[in-house]
């Protein structure tokens, strides 16, 4: 079953799930009785996880008439801010705003992760799925991608693609593409998305993929041209661009998930109660809203449904890793 598939089916049953829980009333547990809650973002301010969070945050705070501020914990691609929500207590109070990148990805690319994201966190809900966009510069004359595929096979083609840095997540999704493709190019890491999409406009490297809400400003402002989208069916977004399996390449996907997390060893109850205002927020208008204006799409599915999407993610995603031959640091 398809990667959004399973993410909608688990929304269909999830919000059966939420109206069952809320005829049976809130008295499982008094969580969370005045006390601050702690959203840890594991990356910088002002990316996309971190917006994603802020916004999740407000909203969370408005249901249960709370304080939910987000705490950045940035540090070795996301795993210092997700080791230290694994050692706090599970009483609620402290969250984590995971992505595929902690805990689908990070198990292939760290020889040493210190933590183990099974064993480890107690999986809430996905809040949002994005689609990657494959970007060229707008004067690069290919008209799809199968042009550009065509294009990097020829003996002089020179061609590059950028990524946020090895074993980030759209360096893994372009890696999956050219195996499926036969593309040849060349990978370029950079230090984070804004660097490496300059330097795609700039014509320093021939393409790239990264998530709509940041490639989309460029595509907006005529600086890149997208030719195709990694999800199985089309972004709100970019309604004109086909996906890569629409472009020619059937059965390709390849999503960026946002999901939430507490620590291990949750009481079943306030795991409970937590999944059910959390699914509330990413289902309640406001927020869903605001998560398809970033061309993101709201989920908001079961703990035990998100447990199996971890599980089978982080063995596709270890197959891409040692397809590309990238090696654990």
């Amino acid at each position: 079953m398809r990667f959004l598939q399973r993410v909608f089916l688990g929304l269909t049953l999830a919000c059966a799930a939420v109206g069952a829980a809320q005829a049976q009333g809130q008295g499982q547990t008094d969580w969370p009785h005045g006390k601050i809650i702690r959203l840890v973002v594991p990356f910088a301010a002002g990316g996309s996880t971190d917006l994603i969070a802020r916004q999740l945050a407000q909203d969370l705070g408005e249901r249960l008439k709370a304080s939910v501020i987000v705490d950045n914990r940035p540090g070795a691609g996301g795993t210092v801010g997700s080791e230290y929500v694994a050692r706090q207590p599970a009483d609620g109070y402290t969250l984590l705003m995971g992505s595929v990148s902690t805990h689908a990805v990070a198990p292939s690319i760290y020889a040493k992760l210190p933590y183990d994201p099974v064993k480890d966190f107690t999986p809430l809900t996905i809040v949002a799925t994005i689609p990657n966009v494959m970007v060229v510069r707008s004067e690069l004359p290919v008209a799809n991608l199968k042009d550009l595929v065509a294009a990097s096979r020829r003996p002089d083609a020179n061609m590059s693609f950028a990524s946020n840095g090895t074993g980030t997540s759209n360096h893994l999704a372009m890696e999956l593409l050219k195996s499926t493709t036969g593309m040849n190019a060349v990978h370029v890491p950079y230090r984070g998305s804004g660097p490496a999409l300059t330097d795609t406009v700039a014509g320093h490297v021939t393409t790239m993929m990264d998530v709509v809400m940041t490639s989309y400003p460029y595509i907006k402002g005529g600086k890149l041209r997208p030719l195709a989208v990694t999800s199985s069916t089309r972004s709100p977004l970019l309604p004109d661009v086909p996906t890569v399996a629409e472009a020619g390449y059937p059965g390709f996907e390849a999503m960026v998930w946002f999901g939430l997390f507490a620590p291990p060893r949750m009481a079943p109850a306030l795991t409970d109660r937590l999944g059910r205002e959390l699914i509330a927020v990413v289902r309640g208008r406001k927020t869903s809203d605001f998560l398809i204006a970033q061309g993101a799409m709201p989920s908001g599915i079961e703990p035990a449904e998100f447990a199996r999407v971890i599980r089978d993610e982080t063995v596709k995603w270890h197959r891409v890793t040692v397809a590309a031959g990238v090696q654990p640091e």
